[in-house]
């Protein structure tokens, strides 16, 4: 099928996607970037796309990756463009290719791109075929060193792809950099740089024109000049917009306006760019921490990885949105983007939702870190990664990324590494004492590098500060690393932070990556001068696998289905504004007996052996909590007299509700309940969407509950699923969560997890009706409707 640029692409419009209809193959083949290749047999893809979570899962594979394949593919798409666009540049836009990316477009070669996680830019202009005739890109991805990371990393075209369109005088790509350097409550000063490039043997008489407008599109304010541009050249025009009384952005009010830049020659638009504006000023200050806007805050974190389970690395959009929506409830503000630059779209939405970003370039620099093939610190690792690329390309890779992403008000600094010092993996040093290897590369390297690192980002976005996360202090504080950077971020080294703020009083200290536990976060709430923390993680992740058959990591507040875990009321115990309960079950412990580990050993179920002593844990916000078993209170117990974090009590198994009401001062302020669950019975169905756009695009997230006679959710109940769909939709995935599951992850049936099952449904080009059933041995079946318009 040849896909055509046709008539209705309107040529003043700059962007669109080029997703659909691609073909693919798994494996080698030869001559595939010729035009006349015969794809015929090729499968149908729409991008984004991920191979590797086609699976299959095999212990041979790597537990850092997920135990599922790397390899090598291709993608070809064939397309016509009409004259009409002639005399236009057409260029094509990667958001993110996993990885060692070659392009080809008409059998000439573009370029290559190692690194997985860049966007890049490819100028298909000169070999353009008009008309009749086609045109093919070709795209050879290779993933064949499929153990080349510490999670899960996908293969293929994972993220969106772009044809754009400008005259030859142009908005150079990211060229639009908008600071606010004088902010008041009655003004703001916004200043835009332009960068235009003339790719012609004239000069040129060009307008730059900028509009701001606000969250509804109502133009609020504009400038323009007249500016003359030197033939086969680029230049920078710089303007200055007195923005009135304007809304300032934050967590709570994530305000985001819009720049609108126009070059017209000739009184016609030749080229257009819309960039997002969030007006908020902020810094770090040594010894009382983050402020916003003049206010103190602190930064309540949570790392992420890229993955969203069964649909790999390719992940739609209003799955971000759900997941990001529940980490807010949770009173989450801050979300580090380990250890990647992200995706753009998912940049968009932490400027809308309210999130402070950490924008992260690597995980590693020059030297290769260890990725665990039998399972974590088991047998002997893979050193494949970035490393190898890392000379050549770090400074393009760190540019490119602040280039991209330095307009978005959510970022409020840049990592330059993750974990980089971590001790002999790579770098050691003799201040390890007993754990010092000669043999390894010297630590005193990092300081050289950073520095280098930190100038890229400085000249490319001198506003923000540069940060990287440092999991062997002690090591670092040998060398320059830490001096390089302008705030400083601690890995699980809470234990360092009132010492190296004595010994380094001018070092601004957060925690990059933190334990979920409550002394974690009373190192951050009790000291002033530390600015936040970001727990690992806020939602699970494929990879990192202790070892078969778990393949994925667990320690996040929102499970692979983005299901909420205990974990989730803890930390909004600890983050919410809004009054909340919660109890689940733990065990008694002899040592320790007052610790109760909400990541991994809390159950939100209420079912026992009658009479057996339990521990009811319970995670609030409100200073005292009353329990009550089948109506008969248990006691009040009172937040302040529980040093851990949590309140709980040992009772006395019994059949029937349990209810914990959260009260001040005598009133109460909010309730939570468990109720014993019988055996189960039937499915229910639930949808987020009832209604979506048919654009082979939008989804819906779809639960599946399976409940008992009363509507109680079975905890424990993990009945097969098989799903059935009609209509003008297809099923793209089904999630269940459970850490040793190695089912198809493509199949239309799942054992469920926890009573839960979530299935994605993604809509096709055509309107009508989607039905989906559920149906399960021995349970009454269920079924959701969901219009396509």
């Amino acid at each position: 099928m040849v896909n055509v640029i046709t008539e209705q692409w309107n040529p003043s419009v700059k962007s669109r996607k080029f997703n659909f209809d691609w073909k693919f193959l798994k494996g080698e083949d030869t001559d595939v970037h010729k035009i006349q290749f015969d794809d015929s047999d090729w499968r149908s893809v729409d991008l984004p796309h991920d191979w590797s979570i086609e699976g299959p899962f095999k212990k041979e594979y790597a537990s850092s990756t997920g135990y599922l394949p790397g390899g090598i593919g291709w993608y070809r798409k064939e397309f016509s463009v009409p004259d009409s666009l002639k005399g236009k540049r057409i260029i094509i836009q990667f958001d993110g290719i996993y990885k060692n990316s070659e392009v080809w477009i008409n059998e000439h070669f573009l370029g290559k791109r190692p690194y997985g996680y860049s966007s890049f830019q490819y100028d298909l202009t000169p070999f353009i075929n008009f008309d009749t005739h086609k045109n093919v890109i070709a795209v050879k991805v290779d993933h064949s060193d499929f153990a080349d990371s510490r999670w899960y990393p996908g293969s293929g075209i994972y993220r969106n792809v772009f044809i754009n369109l400008t005259d030859h005088v142009y908005i150079k790509p990211y060229g639009i950099y908008i600071t606010t350097p004088n902010i008041s409550t009655s003004e703001a000063e916004i200043t835009i740089q332009t960068s235009v490039k003339n790719e012609t043997n004239h000069k040129g008489k060009i307008q730059i024109e900028h509009q701001i407008k606000d969250a509804t599109g109502k133009k609020l304010i504009a400038c323009s000049s007249m500016e003359t541009i030197q033939a086969n050249s680029e230049q920078d025009y710089h303007h200055s917009i007195m923005l009135e009384k304007p809304n300032l952005w934050s967590p709570e009010n994530p305000y985001v306006y819009s720049v609108e830049t126009k070059v017209i020659k000739n009184s016609q638009v030749i080229d257009t760019e819309t960039t997002p504006l969030g007006v908020r000023y902020f810094h770090f200050d040594v010894d009382s921490g983050f402020y916003l806007n003049g206010e103190n805050i602190k930064m309540k974190g949570v790392c992420i990885h890229h993955d969203a389970g069964c649909l790999g690395a390719a992940v739609p959009d209003k799955v971000w949105q759900r997941r990001l929506q529940r980490l807010k409830e949770a009173g989450v503000n801050a979300i580090r983007m380990s250890h990647n630059p992200p995706a753009p779209e998912l940049l968009d939405m932490c400027d809308r939702y309210g999130f402070l970003v950490q924008d992260e370039a690597f995980d590693e620099w020059e030297y290769p870190k260890n990725k665990w093939v039998e399972g974590w610190n088991k047998g002997e690792p893979s050193l494949d990664g970035y490393a190898s690329d890392f000379t050549e390309w770090a400074e393009a890779d760190l540019r490119d990324m602040v280039l991209r992403d330095r307009n978005h008000p959510s970022i409020v600094f840049w990592s330059i590494g993750n974990e980089i010092d971590y001790p002999n993996d790579p770098y050691s040093h003799p201040v390890l004492e007993d754990r010092y290897k000669a043999e390894k590369p010297e630590a005193k390297g990092m300081g050289d590098i950073a520095k280098r690192l930190a100038n890229v980002v400085k000249q490319y976005d001198p506003t923000r500060p540069v940060t990287a996360a440092l999991a062997s202090v002690i090591m670092s504080n040998e060398t320059d690393f830490p001096n390089a950077l302008d705030v400083v971020g601690y890995n699980y080294q809470e234990f360092r932070y009132h010492k190296d703020h004595e010994r380094y009083p001018n070092r601004v200290i957060y925690g990059s990556e933190n334990g979920r536990h409550h002394n974690e976060w009373k190192a951050v709430k009790n000291n002033d001068f530390v600015s936040g923390q970001f727990i690992w993680t806020g939602i699970d992740y494929l990879g990192e696998a202790r070892g078969w058959p778990v393949r994925h990591a667990t320690p996040g507040m929102l499970d692979l289905a983005g299901f909420k875990k205990p974990l989730f009321f803890f930390k909004q115990s600890q983050w919410s504004e809004k009054d909340m309960v919660y109890v689940g079950v733990t065990s008694i412990k002899e040592e320790h007996p007052d610790q109760i580990h909400w990541d991994h050993e809390v159950v939100g179920a209420w079912k026992g052996m009658e009479g057996e002593l339990v521990r009811v844990a319970c995670c609030t916000n409100c200073p005292e909590v009353d329990l009550l078993l089948n109506g008969t209170s248990l006691g009040i117990k009172k937040q302040k007299d529980f040093k851990g974090g949590s309140i709980y009590w040992d009772i006395p198994y019994e059949e029937g509700t349990l209810k914990a009401v959260g009260k001040s001062n005598g009133n109460i302020c909010c309730t939570y309940e468990l109720t014993t669950a019988g055996m189960p019975t039937k499915l229910h169905l639930q949808s987020d969407s009832t209604t979506l756009k048919a654009d082979k695009q939008d989804i819906a997230h779809v639960e599946v509950n399976i409940l008992d006679v009363d509507n109680q959710l079975v905890y424990e109940a993990n009945n097969q699923i098989d799903c059935e769909i009609e209509g003008p939709g297809e099923i793209i995935g089904l999630e269940c969560s459970n850490p040793t599951s190695h089912q198809n992850y493509k199949e239309t049936n799942r054992k469920a997890y926890h009573g839960k099952l979530l299935i994605y449904v993604r809509v096709t080009d055509q309107p009508g009706t989607i039905t989906l059933k559920v149906s399960s041995d021995g349970l009454e079946s269920s079924y959701v409707v969901i219009e396509v318009k």
